[in-house]
């Protein structure tokens, strides 16, 4: 795991990893993002989990909201029609932008700014309500998320996280990739582990206190076929292309994984004659201690 350090911000304490491999593996992982069709994946397939959130999260007017790891806003342009004041941070330019776009088209006011969420550059307390969706469960060293999201929010605030589970549809495409996907960088842990409630409970600890989790379906009907599933992935999902381009000199590979892919939405599968998927979440709320 990267090591920390403190600076002194304009309004408080800002932890910040320092080393350059960590600086490497962020700037892998927002380039990974950027690839495809990322904003496609967030309107067509999992729109409805940003208002879920936002009301789990009890989301309303006069809030000051960070939405961490925002991606292109599933959750900051709902949080913001509530009016709230949000501030959405990625990674990733690329999301940002497509964020910033849909939110002016819609005549939201968002703030939207490059920021690592294992490294947030904002003040101590500075939010009312912390949330992210299918976001912060990406970054590599998930003590320092979890460390992070508890610095920014005020005492007394709330953490919202809507996070994939590892038995569900997503974690087990991530497992599915895996054997074809070069080996994770070492001190990085997997992303479904936050579909797990005792890990999200071991990383906060006693920091927060009424922690309720609730395991939920997203019912995606959107493919008519399996097949349809994997090219939508293979296109737009930037996980999904990069371990293609990882295995793109190997004929054999592609054809396995393209199988694989297949199967496991078949697994899945309990439309007749149209494909329908249940991919489960854990959405997780609690308050600042």
């Amino acid at each position: 795991m990267s090591t920390t350090s403190t600076t002194p911000g304009t309004t408080g304490t800002t932890r910040i990893t320092d080393t350059a491999e960590d600086h490497a593996l962020k700037a892998k992982h927002a380039a990974m993002w950027a690839l495809g069709d990322y904003h496609a994946v967030a309107r067509e397939v999992i729109a409805p989990l940003g208002p879920i959130l936002v009301q789990a999260a009890c989301i309303g007017p006069g809030q000051r909201v960070h939405d961490v790891a925002a991606g292109t806003g599933n959750v900051a342009l709902p949080a913001a029609r509530t009016g709230a004041t949000v501030v959405a941070s990625d990674l990733t330019p690329e999301l940002l932008a497509e964020g910033k776009a849909d939110a002016e088209a819609a005549g939201l006011d968002i703030t939207w700014q490059t920021a690592d969420a294992e490294a947030q550059p904002f003040g101590d307390g500075e939010f009312d309500a912390v949330v992210s969706c299918v976001g912060v469960m990406f970054a590599p060293h998930h003590q320092l998320v979890a460390d992070e999201i508890l610095r920014v929010t005020r005492p007394g605030g709330t953490i919202g996280l809507l996070s994939w589970t590892p038995e569900g549809f997503i974690g087990q495409l991530f497992a599915t990739m895996k054997p074809y996907a070069p080996p994770p960088p070492p001190g990085a842990s997997p992303p479904p582990l936050w579909g797990h409630v005792d890990h999200v409970r071991g990383l906060f600890g006693d920091r927060v206190e009424g922690l309720t989790a609730v395991q939920q379906d997203l019912v995606v009907d959107v493919f008519p076929t399996p097949e349809e599933f994997r090219d939508f992935f293979k296109r737009t999902y930037g996980p999904t292309i990069a371990v293609y381009r990882a295995i793109a000199d190997d004929p054999a590979k592609v054809a396995a994984l393209d199988r694989d892919l297949v199967e496991l939405a078949q697994r899945f599968d309990r439309g007749d004659g149209h494909t329908v998927l249940d991919w489960e979440y854990l959405l997780v709320t609690a308050r600042r201690t």
